[in-house]
């Protein structure tokens, strides 16, 4: 191959979330871009993740909520031969309407598609091969690898996309199984296992730990365990390792644990962590090298080591957030091309989509005592609001750090449908510098689920009085 190099300002590698913003951002900033997929457009949080998953959680959410809401006088049943792809007949519609809105977008700004895998061979030329083997050359002044993740496949965990799947081809179920094991406890396992149950699957989650989710406080986990086993067949077996998943060869997935109990069930979901796709990437031709948990070190403005080249979204770790990725990819191109980037808000709020939602944003009491600050918690519980009641969301409760010695926001946590939208008034509050005077004195349309807010406000409200009094 002896043509020279086309050039370019940036070119990005990958155009999920992270890499689109990122060449979309350097596109409005006048320069010139190229963006390089290997598969199709929008990744693998468009065509095998993030929309797919919310579009079935959207259908069992429906379903359990009419099931409730219907009353005990209209029975309603899943057949047991359902078919998972007439649960998802959106699936297809929502997946080419954003796919046609990225793709309207990047040529609306110009930005240059390359389709094919890419690798670098020097720290300013990447190599291109298409599906059909043809090879190009591409310079970029700044490269951007945004090449995000894909399930991790543990060593003795025979999946087969078939009766033992990944989170990438749970989705290809032909029909809504009667039992599922899942291994792992994390948001994707936890997603999944939920929106499984919901469907009326009966539903194993097994891990190593005491409890899922364990960077969430106890009190929110606590009430989602319940939550979920309060689901007929549903239960969470922590403290537990995996000995053996095997195969019956007849009508089960075996998953033998190490404190001897075992768990039979038509599939199994291996939901044990992702990670990052640099393989092929030829990094040590720029320069660079993995961590040792095989993520690309950077900087705060996600600049790696070498200045030209930044990396974006799941190949940096945590917090490995769609939301979190869209910002890093514009704000490393802001900082790539010196333009102003403002002040980072690090208020970045965190949304799991189970069943019920979960949403945080800031600390929770025991990280900011831990930190030194004294707080109180102010507390709503969903049932206790009038529009909990009158839309079945009585499953829930939002808790207001606040601080006392300033009384500003210092964090929240929500548990209930709706979580992930109402996080955001408390993000809003704590990147303003609010109060709990802010909640306690606003008026808030009823009845509303936003509600919570003031009713938690009054509450810690009630205890910073009942401290100053003391």
């Amino acid at each position: 191959m002896s043509q020279a190099p086309e050039p370019f300002d940036i070119v990005v590698l990958g155009s999920g979330p992270a890499g689109q913003k990122a060449a979309v951002q350097a596109a409005k900033a006048g320069r010139s871009v190229c963006l390089v997929e290997r598969d199709a457009v929008g990744g693998a949080c468009v065509h095998h993740g993030t929309i797919p998953s919310k579009t079935l959680r959207e259908t069992a959410v429906h379903l359990a909520g009419f099931r409730v809401r219907a009353g005990r006088h209209v029975p309603i049943e899943i057949p047991p031969d359902l078919q998972l792809q007439s649960l998802m007949e959106r699936k297809d519609a929502v997946v080419e309407a954003h796919v046609a809105f990225l793709q309207k977008q990047m040529e609306r700004n110009g930005i240059v598609q390359r389709h094919g895998r890419a690798r670098f061979v020097t720290p300013h030329v990447v190599e291109v091969e298409s599906v059909y083997g043809d090879r190009s050359l591409l310079r970029g002044s700044v490269i951007v690898i945004a090449t995000g993740s894909r399930p991790r496949a543990p060593e003795g965990i025979p999946i087969d996309h078939e009766r033992v799947l990944d989170s990438d081809s749970i989705l290809t179920l032909s029909h809504v199984p009667r039992s599922m094991t899942v291994l792992g406890s994390g948001v994707i396992a936890c997603e999944y296992a939920t929106i499984f149950a919901a469907l009326g699957v009966r539903v194993t989650i097994v891990d190593k730990g005491k409890r899922p989710l364990n960077f969430l406080p106890a009190s929110i986990v606590d009430r989602f365990v319940a939550a979920f086993e309060r689901n007929e067949g549903c239960v969470f077996v922590g403290n537990a390792t995996v000995r053996s998943v095997q195969w019956n060869g007849v009508d089960s997935v075996v998953t033998q644990l190490d404190n001897g109990w075992e768990s039979k069930s038509d599939v199994l979901l291996c939901a044990l962590g992702r990670v990052a796709n640099v393989e092929g990437l030829g990094l040590e031709h720029a320069g660079l090298s993995t961590n040792a948990r095989g993520h690309i070190p950077v900087d705060a403005d996600c600049r790696t080591s070498v200045p030209h080249v930044f990396a974006v979204g799941d190949v940096i770790g945590p917090p490995s957030l769609a939301s979190a990725s869209m910002e890093q990819g514009r704000r490393a191109m802001r900082a790539a091309l010196s333009l102003p980037r403002g002040n980072a808000i690090d208020t970045i709020p965190a949304g799991i989509y189970t069943i019920p939602e979960i949403a945080t944003v800031g600390v929770d009491a025991d990280t900011a005592r831990a930190q030194g600050i004294e707080c109180v918690v102010g507390t709503a519980r969903f049932d206790e609001l009038a529009r909990g009641q009158i839309a079945a969301c009585t499953d829930g409760v939002l808790h207001l750090v606040v601080d006392c010695a300033t009384r500003r926001i210092r964090g929240c946590q929500v548990l209930g449908e709706g979580a992930t939208e109402l996080v955001h008034l408390a993000q809003m509050a704590m990147a303003t510098g609010a109060t709990v005077e802010t909640f306690v004195d606003g008026i808030f349309n009823f009845p509303t689920m936003a509600e919570a807010y003031r009713v938690a406000a009054l509450d810690a409200d009630a205890q910073l009085l009942r401290m100053a009094q003391r």
